[in-house]
């Protein structure tokens, strides 16, 4: 196993050790502290920590990087720049390859057998710890969709490079032009539908209620007031009941996550309630994993992605499940 930055993000930070007798007051709030940061250490690694790695030879069946940048056409050619420079020693995920191709709906999840031999051939098995990363100049974007599909084939060692290749060039850490060619792994997957939410499940969560809906678009998608971007007959707008949470706001300036604590109070200020069952949507699956990573940061492991998300609700949902300001706006 390899041994990761405790912190996640290089901050050094190395749990309390408990009193005899245990602590006294305030002792939930240390255990709880202490849980969430050993959950950040799983969920993002840092530039550092990674460059140390490689600087190390580290990287090998036991470490593997993926550059899981994609990014929408006519703009910018994620494999074209993969081959001008990466991590040294990172493969390219192209999600394109790495999905249900039959499917009319944009990106949806493909099956294990695929999962498994797709990544299988990157040189990842189930003892490997994943670090993903993508290009994009928000510091991450692709990324935490790769880390949750990780983790619903029953991946757990899978870990976010926060700040993404954005950072880690701003830093000065080595790249190279040279593609990886590790060897095959085998790699064995296995599906945790608790993670994974369809169409029908949603629909039923319209009258139970049970999970809370999030949705990580922008507040003009989610309203309907802007276009959904590069979308042919698709509007915009959003579930009816759901919650706006747009996943940039996740991110600072700088490209890195949020604090917990940060993030925390942005849940709060929406009235996510951490304790309670969360489904988090978007317009296909992708940013929806950021809410997913956040709620992981703080501590919550357990949110569930809506695959299909607003691409397929809006084609098979009952129109007054649908709530938009597009027509409004056109008329």
């Amino acid at each position: 196993m390899v041994q990761t930055d405790p912190g996640g993000a290089g901050s050094g930070f190395k749990p309390p050790s408990c009193p005899a007798g245990g602590w006294r007051r305030g002792r939930v709030t240390l255990r709880v502290e202490t849980m969430v940061h050993q959950v950040l250490y799983r969920a993002l690694v840092s530039t550092k920590w990674l460059a140390e790695s490689v600087r190390a030879g580290k990287l090998g069946p036991g470490l593997r990087v993926l550059d899981a940048s994609w990014y929408s056409p006519g703009t910018r050619e994620a494999r074209r720049e993969y081959l001008e420079h990466h991590v040294p020693g990172a493969s390219f995920f192209d999600i394109e390859e790495c999905k249900d191709k039959s499917s009319p709906y944009e990106m949806m999840l493909p099956s294990e057998a695929v999962f498994a031999d797709y990544v299988g051939h990157l040189g990842i098995s189930n003892d490997t710890h994943v670090v993903v990363y993508d290009g994009d100049q928000l510091g991450g974007f692709y990324a935490p969709r790769v880390w949750w599909m990780f983790r619903v084939f029953g991946h757990r060692t899978v870990s976010v490079l926060n700040g993404g290749f954005r950072n880690w060039l701003k830093e000065g850490h080595p790249v190279t032009s040279e593609p990886s060619r590790p060897e095959p792994a085998v790699f064995r997957a296995t599906l945790d539908r608790s993670l994974l939410k369809t169409y029908e499940q949603v629909l039923e969560n319209l009258q139970s209620k049970r999970f809370q809906l999030v949705d990580s678009r922008s507040q003009g998608r989610y309203l309907g007031t802007e276009p959904e971007p590069d979308a042919v007959g698709l509007d915009p707008g959003h579930i009816r009941g759901s919650t706006n949470m747009p996943f940039m706001d996740f991110l600072t300036e700088d490209g890195l996550e949020k604090s917990p604590e940060m993030l925390r109070a942005m849940f709060e200020d929406k009235k996510v309630d951490l304790a309670k069952p969360i489904i988090a949507t978007c317009r296909k699956g992708v940013t929806a994993c950021h809410i997913a990573l956040a709620a992981y940061l703080c501590g919550k492991p357990d949110v569930a992605i809506y695959d299909g998300s607003w691409s397929e609700w809006f084609r098979r949902a009952p129109p007054e499940t649908r709530v938009s300001q597009w027509n409004d706006r056109k008329a």
